[in-house]
């Protein structure tokens, strides 16, 4: 008995001391963070109400992305364009700084990956709602009812446009009791509030599916980075906290190959051919500084965790 104790006793000073002393890049990849961006979803459901399903859609999955952490969810294709309206503005000098910082073009951030899809049925039956009543855009009915959605969703590579992963997720909400449903004539970005109707819970439980089943399938897609700069025996590297990267961590750098399907355009396979060996000594926000380990770096490779 004794003897079996101090075995579990050996096991648990081993792991404690293999997980206290393994370097930041072996546990890194886990970390590592994708920039993202959510296209509208269309509506495939021949569904047409007082509010828009796919800005709902949308709004409720950007949500759940940034809750996550797991993410850099850049700004809808409306807020994007905001952004560039306001360079522009700002571009032609008129606009007073005060101290403080303008817009100005060129930093604006990539989209690695690119989430987008279809809804493909979406049911709000809140009929029978007898004695219900109307407050400021929500439709409170006293039987309940139920809601309901299908979407299918595509994780896309932003550089090849080529679909690394799908799924279809599927949620339903059937209350009982007191039913909450939409009376405005839109969906107003209120992510909160929506989430408190039968549509917006039913649309919760079919993005929570979608979150998980992305945040499983990342560990699978190759995560890179650029040299942007090689400066003496110091690389740059255009990835940094934001993104996940800590001291430590260590990449292989080399030129991408990409293997194409010559008839359909399609990507078969991606591999990185090593050509140097580098290691994170500082990070910035947006930058890691590594040094060389081995081999010659130059700018524009792409640097890739060791395999």
């Amino acid at each position: 008995m004794k003897k079996v104790q101090w075995i579990l006793i050996g096991l648990g000073i081993f792991c404690f001391v293999l997980v206290n002393t393994m370097p930041a890049w072996a546990a890194g990849s886990s970390k590592l963070r994708y920039s993202i961006f959510v296209k509208k979803f269309e509506n495939k459901s021949n569904w047409s109400g007082q509010w828009d399903l796919g800005d709902a859609w949308g709004a409720v999955l950007t949500d759940s992305l940034v809750q996550t952490g797991q993410f850099i969810v850049l700004g809808e294709t409306d807020m994007r364009n905001a952004a560039m309206e306001e360079q522009d503005l700002a571009g032609t000098g008129r606009v007073a700084g005060g101290g403080k910082k303008i817009a100005t073009t060129g930093n604006m951030t990539g989209a690695q990956l690119i989430v987008k899809g279809e809804i493909t049925h979406f049911a709000e039956d809140t009929a029978g709602g007898g004695g219900g009543v109307s407050f400021k855009g929500i439709r409170l009915g006293a039987k309940g009812g139920t809601s309901e959605i299908n979407v299918v969703m595509y994780i896309v590579d932003s550089s090849t446009g080529q679909i690394m992963a799908s799924k279809k997720c599927y949620g339903k909400i059937n209350n009982t009791g007191l039913s909450i449903g939409l009376t405005r004539n839109e969906f107003d970005g209120d992510v909160s509030g929506f989430k408190k109707t039968n549509a917006g819970k039913a649309m919760e439980a079919a993005v929570d599916e979608g979150v998980k089943f992305m945040s499983e399938k990342m560990e699978s897609i190759p995560w890179s980075a650029s040299v942007v700069l090689v400066k003496g025996d110091k690389v740059y590297i255009n990835r940094g906290t934001r993104e996940g990267v800590d001291k430590g961590m260590k990449f292989d750098v080399g030129k991408s190959e990409t293997i194409k399907d010559p008839d359909t355009g399609e990507v078969l396979d991606e591999s990185l051919q090593k050509q140097a060996s580098i290691q994170v000594e500082t990070v910035k926000d947006k930058v890691a500084i590594c040094k060389i380990l081995s081999g010659k770096v130059q700018k524009g490779m792409t640097a890739m965790f060791p395999e």
